[in-house]
């Protein structure tokens, strides 16, 4: 094995991967507490930066939806009832349960009966 965790992934390598995801994440918090010192005033600006964290972990999250599943069809029909759900404000617990059933109930129906 020769330190490796991963096939060609040693233990050094990991930590510098480590080291410089800490550095980015860092980098991000930091610099707009360097760049904007006074209170931000603008109305137009406070309420785009109101919705910066929505739009990233949409951005994040979305696509990964679609590969969480092995079949698309599941993906699509879990996606639908947690953004129907979610529509009618139910819980995030019955978001989460409601897409992981239907998302569920199409890959077993695609497997066993299709």
């Amino acid at each position: 094995m020769n330190g490796e965790i991963i096939s060609g992934l040693t233990i050094g390598r990991l930590c510098l991967y480590i080291a410089v995801m800490a550095a980015v994440t860092y980098l991000i918090r930091m610099v707009p507490f360097t760049l904007f010192r006074k209170e931000i005033r603008s109305p137009f600006f406070r309420s785009f930066l109101a919705y910066v964290p929505y739009a990233v972990l949409g951005a994040m999250t979305f696509p990964s939806i679609f590969y969480a599943t092995s079949s698309l069809p599941s993906a699509i029909a879990g996606t639908v009832v947690a953004l129907a759900l979610a529509f009618f404000r139910r819980s995030l617990l019955t978001v989460a349960l409601g897409a992981s059933g239907a998302a569920l109930a199409v890959e077993l129906i695609v497997t066993y009966l299709l």
